[in-house]
C-alpha cells in the first residue's frame, strides 16, 4: 500500500463519516477564522490609519522654541528659557526652506474667547488660532463649506475667519449658511469665508469650538503678550524627513543666530508619536488575537484527537485486515495522519476564507474601503492547520499502528 493508496483510503473514510468530518472541520474553521480574521482586520485598520496619518503629521515635523511647555526645573536645575519664535523668523524660514512648499505657520492666541453675532453670543470657551493657508492641510482638517484662506489674505491681514461647526450651531439658525456672514470678537468684525467639517468623535466638541484667522491678522491681536509661533513642515515623501530636518536645523540656527558652541534654541520633532502609539496598540491587539485563535485551535485539536481515537476503535477489524494483507505499521500510521491533516485543511481553508471576509468587513466599517488579502497570515494559517492535524493524529495513529492483527480480526 503506497502513499497514493493511503490518501485514497483516507478520503474514502472521510466521505463515509461526512457529518462527523464536517463538525470537526467546523471547529478548526472557527479557530482559523478567528485568528486570520482578527489579524486581517488589524492590518486593514492599520493601512487605513497609515494612509490618513500623512494629514495628521506622519509626513511632517514641527519646529518650536526649546523647552516650550516645560519650563519648570528638572533635578533641581532650572531649564533655560529661550525666546519664542517670532513671525519674522517663521516667515524667513518659510522663504529659505526649499524642500517643501507646504509650510504651516500658526500661533494659538487664546482658548477662552467670546464671539458675538447680533444678539447671540457664545460662552467664553472659543479658541482662536492665527495661521497661514497651509494650516488646514497640515492638521488634517477639512473645509465643509466655503474655502480656505488665500495667500493674499494671509499676507495682507484681511479680517476673514474660518469657524468650527460648534459656532455655526450656536450663532446661526439651523438651515442658515454662515459663509459670507459676519461675526465679531475683540471689538472687530470678521467675514466668515469657510466652515470646518464637524469633527466630534474622539476629538470632542472642543475641536469644533475654534476660529482661524490669517497669520498677520492674528499677529495684530497680541497687544499685551509676546506671540509664540510654531512651524509645521509637510513632505510628500516620508523618506526625505531626516534630510529635511537636518536642513531645517541649519536654517533655523542661522535665523535664530545660535552660536556654534551653543545648543539649539529651538526644538525640531517629527510628528509621529500618534502613529507609533497606534502601531504599539495594534501590535498588542494582534498578540491577543493570536492567543485567542491558538486557544480555539487547541480545543479543535483535542476534539479532533478524540474523534480520531474513536475512529481507531471503530475500525479495528479493518486495520487487522489491512495488516493481514501486508500493510506495515508505518502505512497504517500514515493513513490516520493523512485523515487528520485533510480534515484540518478542509476546516482551515473554510476558516481562512471566513477570516478574510470578516476581517475586511470590520476594517471597511472602521476605516477606508480597501480590500486586504493577508498572504502571510493565510500561509501561516495553512501551516498551523497541518501542524494541528499532525499533533492531533499522532496518538491515534500510533495506537492503530500498534494493534495486533490477530486480535484486531477477532474484534467485534
Amino acid at each position: 500500500m503506497d502513499l497514493i493508496e493511503n490518501i485514497r483510503v483516507a478520503l474514502h473514510n472521510i466521505r463515509a463519516n461526512l457529518l462527523r468530518t464536517i463538525l470537526t472541520a467546523l471547529i478548526v474553521a472557527i479557530g482559523i477564522s478567528s485568528l486570520v480574521g482578527i489579524l486581517t482586520s488589524i492590518d486593514g485598520i492599520q493601512k487605513s490609519i497609515n494612509s490618513s496619518m500623512s494629514g495628521l503629521g506622519a509626513n511632517s515635523f514641527d519646529i518650536e522654541e526649546q523647552g516650550a511647555g516645560s519650563r519648570h526645573s528638572r533635578g533641581g536645575i532650572q531649564q533655560k528659557i529661550y525666546p519664542p519664535i517670532t513671525l519674522r523668523q517663521a516667515l524667513k524660514f518659510q522663504e529659505k526652506f526649499i524642500r517643501s512648499n507646504e509650510i504651516s505657520i500658526f500661533s494659538n492666541i487664546t482658548g477662552s474667547m467670546e464671539v458675538k453675532r447680533f444678539s447671540k453670543k457664545t460662552n467664553p470657551n472659543i479658541s482662536l488660532t492665527a495661521a497661514n493657508e497651509h494650516y488646514i492641510v497640515s492638521k488634517g482638517l477639512d473645509v465643509a463649506d466655503g474655502r480656505n484662506f488665500t495667500a493674499q489674505e494671509v499676507q495682507n491681514g484681511s479680517n476673514v475667519a474660518i469657524i468650527g461647526d460648534a459656532l455655526r450651531e450656536t450663532l446661526f439658525e439651523e438651515n442658515e449658511d454662515p459663509v459670507n456672514h459676519d461675526l465679531s470678537f475683540y471689538g472687530t468684525r470678521y467675514r466668515i469665508v469657510g466652515l470646518l467639517k464637524k469633527q466630534g468623535g474622539f476629538s470632542g466638541s472642543g475641536a469644533d469650538r475654534r476660529i482661524l484667522v490669517p497669520l498677520v491678522t492674528g499677529n495684530r491681536l497680541f497687544i499685551y503678550s509676546q506671540p509664540r509661533y510654531r512651524i509645521s513642515v509637510y513632505l510628500a515623501d516620508p523618506t526625505e524627513i531626516s534630510a529635511a530636518m537636518g536642513d531645517a536645523t541649519g536654517i533655523m540656527r542661522s535665523i535664530r543666530k545660535d552660536a556654534l558652541s551653543k545648543e539649539n534654541s529651538f526644538n525640531i520633532e517629527r510628528s509621529e508619536s500618534l502613529a507609533e502609539s497606534l502601531e504599539e496598540i495594534s501590535g498588542k491587539v494582534k498578540l491577543a488575537g493570536t492567543v485567542v485563535g491558538l486557544i480555539t485551535l487547541l480545543g479543535a485539536s483535542i476534539a479532533l484527537m478524540n474523534i480520531m481515537m474513536v475512529s481507531v476503535t471503530e475500525r479495528t477489524r479493518e486495520i487487522g485486515i489491512r495488516k493481514a494483507l501486508g500493510a506495515t505499521s508505518r502505512r497504517i500510521k500514515e493513513q490516520f495522519l493523512i485523515e487528520a491533516v485533510v480534515i484540518c485543511l478542509l476546516g482551515g481553508v473554510v476558516g481562512i476564507l471566513l477570516g478574510i471576509l470578516i476581517g475586511n468587513l470590520v476594517a471597511n466599517l472602521i476605516g477606508e474601503g480597501t480590500l486586504i488579502i493577508p498572504w502571510a497570515w493565510t500561509l501561516m494559517g495553512l501551516v498551523v492547520c497541518i501542524g494541528v492535524g499532525l499533533v492531533s493524529g499522532v496518538l491515534p495513529a500510533n495506537k492503530a499502528a500498534r494493534l495486533d492483527p490477530i486480535e484486531s480480526l477477532r474484534f467485534e
